[in-house]
């Protein structure tokens, strides 16, 4: 089951758009921006539980705004 509908987001610092959790083909979560790309780095996981405590110290990241910017100079 996946826990992370659970996990809440704010609005991206960015743009104020929406935030998704992402999974990278099974080694890494983030959260991006689904209108300008801003996003979280990337927090890999070996196995369910390190998956969920990634996702929500990416949430945790994004939540306090430290993402990386889609803009020249980043």
């Amino acid at each position: 089951m996946d826990h992370f509908d659970e996990i809440d987001l704010l609005d991206c610092p960015n743009c104020g758009g929406v935030g998704a959790i992402e999974d990278e083909g099974g080694w890494c979560v983030y959260v991006q921006c689904l209108d300008c790309g801003a996003h979280t780095a990337e927090l890999s996981y070996k196995n369910a539980a390190e998956r969920l405590e990634a996702a929500r110290l990416a949430a945790m990241n994004w939540n306090f705004r430290k993402v990386i910017r889609p803009t020249p100079g980043e």
